[in-house]
């Protein structure tokens, strides 16, 4: 059984970082695309950063590159998303997810494995 569980989130004030954490279970993890994706309040997920799983790749949302880096750890089963410079329009719930043997799209619906989501709120 897949599982994709994430941590790191929290309440910290605008230009703060943190670094979050997706731990994968379940799978051969290196065979994965892995993502992350955020969801605010009354909005659509939406697609932040993701990380090729043969290339190695990354790839970022205009709204977040420069302040995110994302990176995995393969023989962790680990995905980090490090944010600095956090704004409060960063504030949503944020998403792991996987994606076998296939290249990294930013739709939602293409992935095929999913985490609970951590928090993420940033005060002003």
């Amino acid at each position: 059984q897949v599982k994709l569980v994430e941590s790191g989130g929290g309440l910290v004030q605008a230009g703060a970082s943190l670094r979050l954490s997706c731990a994968a279970s379940g799978l051969t993890f290196s065979s994965y695309s892995m993502g992350w994706f955020r969801q605010a309040p009354g909005k659509e997920r939406e697609f932040v950063a993701a990380i090729g799983w043969n290339s190695g790749r990354t790839y970022y949302a205009d709204s977040v590159k420069g302040r995110v880096t994302l990176s995995r750890d393969n023989d962790k089963n680990t995905v980090y998303l490090q944010m600095n410079s956090l704004k409060p329009e960063d504030t949503a719930v944020y998403y792991c997810a996987g994606r076998k043997f296939a290249a990294v799209v930013t739709t939602t619906q293409a992935w095929d494995y999913w985490g609970q989501g951590t928090q993420v709120t940033v005060s002003s």
